[in-house]
């Protein structure tokens, strides 16, 4: 891969803000039971879900009716990527607690923390988990994503330029999955398996200004680098 001075990833309690922050649903596993809820959730700055359920909900009457209102829970929230890929759940966050009833909602106060993704699981700290703050490109992460994967898949295949070639053999298709202010993350889809390799920035992108700078930085070295000879073979056999 290229020469790049700034080789982070988004720590695991960023990570985690920010699949809590851009998740449009939730599933609640309570009292024996389990309830999805979409697009009813918001959260404080500090990490804690606020929950608006149905007057009929039996997450509710649980709560409500629970020793010290405060019934044990497990909320799932799923990463999705917006970029039609096989295995499109980037990643997956638990949170294991109880409710409290206030002002008509369900407050969520979380005792532990769980992020999943690819590379395994990890338990969040709890204080981490507090005071850290979303990918300040996480909500417009979607429509980024999406736009450089219908307008502009010359540059993803020109981005390829900085994967070392073992990573691209067998390769059959390559779309950005991710990105964040650390960098951009292309899923190397072949024929039965898929792979995904990241490209850091070399310095971190605080909003989508920045970012324009940062990629155009990856695709100028992509410009001086080689065709990977992967792809070569892929272009000359037909499979691209």
């Amino acid at each position: 891969m290229g020469e790049h001075s700034w080789a982070a990833a988004p720590a695991a309690a960023e990570r985690a803000r920010s699949v809590l922050d851009t998740a449009w649903s939730c599933a609640v596993t309570a009292d024996g039971g389990r309830e999805e809820f979409v697009g009813a959730h918001t959260v404080t700055e500090d990490g804690r879900v606020r929950l608006q359920v149905p007057e009929d909900s039996a997450l509710l009457a649980a709560a409500i009716c629970a020793p010290r209102g405060e019934p044990s829970a497990v909320l799932e929230f799923a990463d999705v990527s917006p970029v039609p890929v096989r295995n499109r759940i980037r990643a997956r966050l638990w949170l294991a607690g109880w409710f409290v009833p206030e002002d008509g909602d369900l407050v969520f106060r979380a005792t532990r923390v769980v992020l999943r993704e690819p590379s395994g699981a990890v338990v969040v700290d709890l204080d981490e988990f507090a005071a850290a703050a979303p990918d300040p490109l996480a909500t417009a992460e979607a429509r980024l994503l999406t736009h450089l994967a219908d307008c502009h898949s010359d540059a993803v295949e020109r981005l390829t330029r900085l994967v070392e070639p073992d990573s691209l053999h067998g390769a059959v298709k390559v779309q950005p999955i991710a990105v964040d202010r650390h960098g951009l993350t292309l899923r190397i889809e072949r024929t039965r398996a898929q792979g995904d390799v990241r490209l850091p920035f070399h310095r971190p992108a605080d909003d989508v200004a920045q970012l324009t700078e940062r990629m155009h930085v990856l695709l100028t070295q992509a410009a001086s680098a080689s065709c990977p000879r992967a792809l070569q073979r892929q272009r000359t056999d037909g499979d691209g």
